[in-house]
């Protein structure tokens, strides 16, 4: 078994980036074909025990070298304010804590938000113990994050 297909089958056959299907069958010289994202060095690999190799397209994993890596979220949602996953989602790695992702004006809305994003942790982060809540304050709802 090739390492694209050992990484591809343990990944799903999602791109880590953003979220999307993976064709194996598709050339890897084609920017949405499958391709072996290295996500920390080896020695950060070693020291936090994280997975050093991720799926990902290969358009998603050269532009991630120009630029840093955004998840973006999706059009359905109402969130207000939110904020960067993949940045917030690495601090929370290496910190813990919690951190608020964003605001919604009503309880439907960031029950879905909390629902998306903890469903997208499992595939971004699927190592890391963090969970999605929601909590009421101020007239609106706080969709946060916490890492233990």
């Amino acid at each position: 078994m090739s390492r694209l297909t050992e990484v591809g089958e343990r990944e799903g056959w999602r791109c880590w980036l953003c979220d999307q299907p993976v064709d194996p069958e598709m050339s890897v010289n084609d920017s949405r074909g499958p391709s072996v994202d290295t996500v920390l060095t080896k020695a950060k690999a070693k020291a936090t025990g994280q997975s050093l190799e991720r799926l990902a397209h290969r358009g998603c994993n050269t532009n991630k070298g120009a630029t840093a890596p955004v998840v973006p979220w999706p059009d359905h949602l109402f969130v207000i304010d939110p904020a960067p996953i993949v940045a917030t989602v690495d601090h929370l790695t290496r910190k813990r804590g919690k951190a608020v992702m964003a605001r919604c004006l009503d309880r439907a809305d960031a029950d879905a938000a909390a629902d998306w994003l903890a469903d997208r942790l499992t595939r971004l982060a699927p190592d890391s113990p963090m969970r999605a809540t929601v909590d009421p304050g101020g007239g609106q709802f706080l969709l946060v994050l916490h890492s233990s």
